[in-house]
């Protein structure tokens, strides 16, 4: 955001109508999100009940969980699963709660790419509730084993994808690490006395997966990984089929044999590089300076190279090779680091040649991680020559879309980051001629807006990143034009206005559901005519001062370092 102060600027006192209208849209928008959020939250506790879908949604929902997330973080031993699961339908048992929460947890996940609009986001949102509640228990410390691990760690891969307390996700990831770590999974099965290829091979999984969600957590949240490669001895885990598993004989696949746990071991070998990006960006111990930049550049991308190399040298005698959705996000999860790696230089490398080397990489990484999430970019087509958004089975692009976790928020990073190198190509150009951007960048300037309605449309919230795509928006063709700071005022009023009206009715819409669904029942009455509420986390920010009708005189306000800082708290 520090990027965009220079939209903060001082308005004219005459356009107090314009900035009237566009805050009372904004508003109304954010009224109707408490709406529709009450209306999904059950109450608390929600104890689990036995209630489950139609066998074919839930088919349908452990495939859209397997297919994804299980690909990528090794958590469940998918033939024991799935003969737990087949037997729940099968016999009148009352199920094991235990494997019952577990389930609901690999449906909510599920139901992040089971359609296009997720429309299972409330039973998604009361499965996590119920989850929570079992969890919560004071019994529960008793129930400690493997299959606590694994629901620790579903819960909180629904909480990021569905958006329930993800603001929080590091803590509970640090609490998962440590959890993990009092029940000895840092220590290798080979130095304690465990016994078995099945055990020994989930332990080195589920710290696997452990491992992987800390640090993604650490990057997400600016915290810092609070783990260290002397932390733990736990080897990576073996190159096995989980059929092999249930054979105590067994022996790991050769390296360049594709299995099911194969990108979990590729992508292990470059946790050593990823984790000292996040150690030297997060740790407040961590003495920064250029030349080590440019020194974890260097090993970050030798360890991306020899991780594609792998991931095109598998061969598989079943023909069983990596997913699109596999591969693409590896790619997505080693460019975010690369991107993150150079971003806190990005700002003044577009003041100074010193940092260019920042600049290019950001803008670069940005482009590839904006193509993953949504490959329908116009620049993408006149490649393709195909519309593969639209596309059924691009589970990847559903998962962004649909998805609250870090892909959504890297992709709005890399769109801001994007925008921001335009803009200072339009603001450093000195001739006379037309000023010529990059298609591809001003592609992107284009494409966020349907995007980020497409998200509003599949159930977020915010309006946030749409109304900021739009006026950064605005400015960049205002800019093109070669408008005054008055016009251009006057465009960033219009679009902020029209980013309202037209996220309003799609809000309406999921407010309106909602309560044919009987869920405003216990909601209080809100006016979305009258601001007196307002938006309380505008109070956060100097936006106040901006929208305030009674008080025009305190437009004259100049930037300043702290205001800036209230505005990034708000975004």
């Amino acid at each position: 955001m520090s990027l965009f102060k220079d939209l903060l600027n001082p308005f004219d006192p005459s356009l107090r109508d314009g900035i009237n209208k566009a805050f009372s849209g904004v508003q109304k928008c954010k009224s109707l999100a408490r709406v529709i959020k009450s209306q999904r939250a059950p109450p608390w506790p929600t104890p689990p009940t036995p209630e489950l879908p139609r066998v074919d949604v839930a088919n349908e929902l452990v495939d859209c969980y397997l297919r994804t997330t299980e690909t990528m973080h090794r958590i469940l031993h998918v033939p024991s699963f799935r003969r737990d699961y087949e037997a729940l339908w099968m016999t009148e048992a009352k199920p094991d709660p235990g494997f019952l929460v577990q389930l609901k947890l690999v449906f909510a996940i599920g139901a992040a790419t089971y359609d296009e609009n997720f429309s299972l986001r409330s039973s998604a949102v009361r499965w996590v509730y119920e989850a929570l509640t079992w969890i919560s228990e004071p019994e529960f410390k008793s129930r400690l084993g493997i299959q606590f691990v694994q629901t620790s760690i579903l819960l909180l891969i629904a909480r990021e994808t569905i958006g329930i307390g993800r603001d929080s996700i590091w803590v509970s990831a640090g609490e998962l690490l440590r959890r993990a770590m009092s029940m000895g999974l840092h220590r290798d099965p080979s130095r304690l006395p465990i016994k078995g290829t099945f055990i020994s091979e989930m332990r080195r999984r589920l710290w696997n997966t452990i491992l992987e969600l800390a640090l993604q957590s650490s990057l997400t949240a600016g915290g810092a990984p609070l783990i260290t490669l002397d932390d733990f001895d736990t080897q990576p885990p073996g190159n096995f089929d989980d059929e092999q598993l249930l054979a105590e004989s067994s022996a790991p696949m050769l390296e360049n044999q594709f299995t099911e746990t194969s990108i979990a071991v590729a992508l292990r070998r470059t946790f050593p590089s990823r984790l000292a990006v996040a150690r030297f960006l997060n740790d407040i111990s961590s003495q920064a300076s250029y030349e080590e930049v440019l020194r974890l550049d260097a090993d970050l991308r030798a360890s991306y190279r020899g991780l594609t190399r792998t991931l095109q040298g598998y061969k598989s005698d079943n023909g069983i090779s990596p997913s699109q959705f596999a591969s693409r996000m590896v790619n997505f999860i080693m460019h975010q680091y690369v991107s993150a790696l150079h971003i806190p230089y990005f700002g003044p490398s577009l003041r100074q040649t010193t940092y260019a080397f920042s600049r290019k990489v950001v803008v670069e990484t940005s482009l590839k991680i904006w193509y993953a999430v949504y490959p329908a970019s116009s620049v993408m087509n006149c490649h393709s020559g195909s519309d593969t958004f639209s596309s059924n089975r691009d589970d990847f692009a559903r998962l962004a879309v649909c998805g609250s976790g870090f892909c959504r928020i890297v992709a709005i990073q890399a769109t801001l980051l994007i925008s921001g190198e335009l803009r200072t190509q339009l603001q450093e150009d000195e001739g006379l001629g037309p000023v010529t951007l990059r298609p591809d960048l001003f592609a992107v300037i284009e494409d966020v807006k349907p995007w980020c309605l497409r998200c509003i449309e599949a159930g977020e919230t915010s309006i946030k990143a749409y109304l900021l795509a739009c006026v950064i928006g605005a400015q960049v063709q205002a800019l093109m034009r070669g408008l005054g700071k008055d016009e251009i005022s006057r465009h960033l009023i219009q679009a902020a206005t029209e980013a309202g009206d037209t996220c309003l009715p799609k809000l309406e819409r999921i407010a309106a559901r909602g309560q044919v669904n009987g869920a405003l029942n216990t909601l209080p009455s809100i006016s979305l005519d009258t601001p007196s509420e307002g938006l309380e986390d505008w109070d956060l920010t100097v936006a106040d001062a901006l929208f305030n009708p009674g008080n025009m005189e305190s437009l004259s306000w100049a930037f300043n370092e702290e205001a800036m800082q209230e505005v990034v708290t708000w975004w």
